[in-house]
């Protein structure tokens, strides 16, 4: 048994200075009911924690460490930049250069901003179109995760589209219901609800393969139908690709699904690593922004140097390398061993990947939304979560969130992992 005492220790500590001892509520371990780990290093595949055990890891921190830990060109990049100075809160020519490889990889951005996180990317993306269309009402999806954005923290009653209602408090009700809220995949149920808002409808926002859910792809007819409507009703259509962006592609869910949204929220990888977020899409829409536009939209760290250095090392290194292939490669045959292990057992499991994004749930069926993940095995997934973490397998801790694989995931790495799981299973879930 891993022994975890050091991160026991650390959790009570930060407990007594942090709100639930952590900065953001899936590491506080809750969904698993168990202690979170705290980590001290990382490299390559691997994750070393604060008693200096060893985890392979399929988290990546959720997505930007598609080239591994620590990668020395991205260090390299850091380092240099390091030297030169931390922040200027003022404009620098590697924001051009980063923005330039954005552009060069995802065609449907015309002009990109740069902002400092997913959250801030979407708020202003919402921002802008409502300011761009001079509508007031946002149609999302049940389980597409935005950010912690007051208009988008929203969801349904029962399970039936509706109008919004807060998911947390603090946000008022008059907000909330000018954001509308269907189910993943339901055509039906978006065109009811569409038709009934088309008149005030700034835009519809979608994450075209949700990551906040596990791992579930947008139906290829159902992004289309989003791109008919609001195209016809000269609402925005923004694709959430914080999450996808340049991770299941280069040029992210919307160059796989062959559709151009009107807007594109970025984040993660192109930060390589720092925090980072940016919003971008057609000129005439971009343009609307201050100091061109109405709309203001401001951040003093947005465009950070150092962000900006590893993010464009990263950019550059994936249009070099073009590594989605074998990430898919890597991920389908970890999936595969670990099914053909659940079914000698008589678990019911399914799994999904596109690129280097993955996702696993303890059911028959592969979900197609919110609903159909609610009502997957929680304790087989609890159990099981907890026995991978400890024999260092290190999947999500939250059976609403995606996996993620990098390059420097080798068939060593998956045959251990899949040994691991062989291992838990023999002993009993």
């Amino acid at each position: 048994m891993t022994k975890i005492q050091k991160s026991i220790e650390l959790f009570k500590e930060a407990k007594l200075h942090i709100p639930g001892g952590v900065n953001s509520p899936v590491r506080a371990f809750r969904n698993i009911k168990s202690n979170p780990i705290f980590f001290k290093k990382a490299k390559g595949p691997y994750l070393f924690d604060a008693d200096n055990n060893k985890y392979i890891d399929y988290i990546g921190s959720w997505g930007p460490m598609i080239m591994g830990h620590s990668h020395p060109r991205i260090l390299k990049s850091i380092s240099k930049q390091l030297q030169l100075g931390t922040s200027y809160g003022a404009p620098t020519s590697i924001e051009s250069e980063t923005a330039k490889l954005i552009k060069q990889c995802v065609p449907s951005i015309e002009k990109v901003r740069m902002v400092n996180s997913g959250t801030e990317a979407t708020m202003s993306a919402i921002r802008l179109a409502r300011g761009y269309t001079g509508k007031d009402k946002i149609i999302k999806f049940d389980g597409c995760y935005h950010g912690h954005v007051d208009s988008l923290l929203i969801k349904a009653g029962s399970g039936v589209s509706t109008f919004g209602l807060p998911d947390s408090p603090g946000i008022p009700n008059e907000l909330a219901k000018k954001t509308l809220s269907c189910e993943f995949n339901n055509k039906d149920d978006f065109l009811k609800i569409f038709e009934k808002v088309k008149n005030d409808l700034a835009a519809v926002i979608v994450e075209p393969i949700a990551g906040n859910m596990g791992f579930i792809p947008g139906d290829h007819s159902f992004l289309k139908l989003l791109r008919k409507k609001t195209t016809e009703n000269k609402s925005l259509l923004i694709f959430d690709e914080v999450m996808t962006g340049f991770r299941v592609s280069l040029g992210g869910a919307q160059e796989l699904y062959k559709i151009r949204p009107d807007l594109t929220t970025l984040g993660k990888v192109i930060g390589g690593g720092l925090p980072v977020g940016a919003f971008g899409g057609k000129k005439k829409i971009m343009d609307f922004l201050a100091p061109n536009g109405p709309v203001y939209q401001a951040g003093t760290l947005s465009g950070n140097p150092l962000a900006m250095a590893a993010g464009s090392s990263l950019i550059k290194m994936l249009i070099e390398t073009d590594p989605y292939k074998s990430l898919e490669i890597k991920a389908k045959n970890l999936l595969i061993g670990m099914k053909r292990l659940f079914e000698k057992h008589d678990i019911p499991f399914s799994t999904n990947q596109l690129g280097g994004m993955f996702g696993f749930f303890f059911s028959e069926k592969l979900p197609k939304n919110l609903n159909d993940v609610i009502n997957t095995n929680d304790k087989y997934f609890i159990s099981f979560l907890n026995k991978c973490i400890d024999g260092g397998i290190y999947f999500a801790p939250s059976k609403f969130e995606a996996g993620f694989i990098s390059t420097k995931h080798t068939k060593t790495e998956i045959s251990n992992t899949i040994n691991k799981v062989k291992y838990i299973l023999n002993k009993g879930l």
